[in-house]
């Protein structure tokens, strides 16, 4: 049989270009290493009936209407604000860092003139990369980005990633910045919620078109040569698409560590992370994003490790000058083929937020 594409990987980068060019009447073949769709976005309900993520928590939100309009065409939402904590000198205080923080760290008239002072500076409502408020004047200033940057930032990038913040991409460190507000809320996108079935469930719908074929448990490299096709759209490690001719591209991976337990809560909100203290980085509690409810509840931890193929899942890039300079290398062979689309977090060496990978398939996985 002839397919006119075949899709490698079945997480959101695979899944939203198979259902794309099968919805114009291309017949998709989707191979897909690991046993279930999904990517690392795959959830599944665990042996006492809690709905968990498999691969740490995924909180869907976008401040792009054509992505949720078009995610809505297979899910209905659990509309859900997240929020996030993080345990600082032994209190469990809001991240990111910001005015209720200063409140529950400091005493109350220093927190205030700390809070008057990043309002004078930025604006109220801004969002400050604690690495540009290192480099303020003003010494108040100067010793609260220092206390972030000590607490909050040095030892979980450390332990997150094996690097100092100063060491990575600063759009990394951007994402969790000092927010000069009361706004608890880890997002502050206007779209925000859970696949109110699971995610899985989601990407069962998108894939449920008879003009596409799913094989699981499955490495293209096999068989991608007894195949006959048109397109290619790739979505793994772009490295061994090329079979790491100018070397390996490194990744963080994790260690889930999950437990149930006879309680009906755990924390107070859905993650709290452990910047300083402890081996893991994180401890996320899944009712509160689902809304199950259940006489128990699963937590789960994460431990940062390295990734090494075959033995763990690639998480997060680890986008150093030298990293990228590698990845740029590839990136000129992968552009010079013609019929493969290069899609996703690890064909494309970057970080993707769910939505923003969500539209660049929207935006490439049509017929030109």
């Amino acid at each position: 049989m002839r397919w006119d594409v075949v899709v490698v990987g079945a997480g959101f980068a695979g899944v939203v270009a198979a259902e794309r060019f099968a919805s114009k009447g291309s017949k998709v073949l989707v191979i897909e290493r690991r046993s279930h769709i999904g990517g690392n976005s795959y959830d599944y309900y665990n042996s006492q009936g809690i709905l968990v993520h498999l691969y740490g928590p995924h909180i869907f939100h976008t401040k792009d209407k054509g992505v949720w309009d078009y995610l809505s065409r297979f899910t209905k939402w659990r509309l859900y604000s997240h929020k996030v904590q993080a345990y600082i000198e032994g209190k469990k205080v809001p991240l990111p860092f910001n005015l209720n923080t200063l409140d529950a760290l400091f005493p109350s008239s220093f927190a205030s003139a700390l809070g008057n002072k990043l309002i004078s500076e930025f604006g109220y409502g801004a969002r400050v990369p604690v690495l540009e408020m290192l480099e303020n004047e003003d010494k108040d200033i100067r010793f609260l980005a220092e206390y972030v940057y000590e607490n909050v930032f040095l030892n979980y990038s450390i332990k997150q990633w094996g690097l100092k913040p100063e060491e990575m991409d600063p759009r990394v460190t951007a994402r969790v910045p000092v927010l000069v507000g009361r706004d608890d809320r880890y997002f502050h996108d206007p779209f925000q919620g859970i696949p109110a079935s699971g995610y899985t469930r989601m990407f069962e719908n998108m894939l449920r078109s008879p003009n596409i074929s799913v094989m699981l448990n499955t490495d293209y490299k096999g068989m991608i040569s007894t195949l006959s096709f048109g397109r290619l759209v790739y979505t793994g490690p772009i490295d061994y698409f090329f079979d790491f001719k100018h070397g390996v591209l490194p990744y963080r991976s994790m260690r889930f560590d999950f437990e149930t337990l006879d309680l009906d809560r755990f924390q107070d909100v859905a993650v709290v992370n452990y910047p300083n203290d402890y081996g893991f980085t994180r401890v996320t509690e899944f009712k509160h994003l689902t809304g199950q409810r259940h006489k128990g509840t699963t937590i789960l931890k994460e431990f940062p490790e390295d990734f090494k193929m075959g033995k763990n899942v690639p998480c997060y890039p680890i986008q150093t000058d030298k990293n990228l300079l590698t990845y740029e290398k590839y990136k000129k062979e992968a552009d010079s083929l013609d019929n493969v689309i290069f899609l996703g977090r690890l064909a494309e060496y970057r970080y993707y937020n769910m939505d923003e990978v969500v539209k660049e398939a929207l935006d490439r996985c049509i017929y030109r």
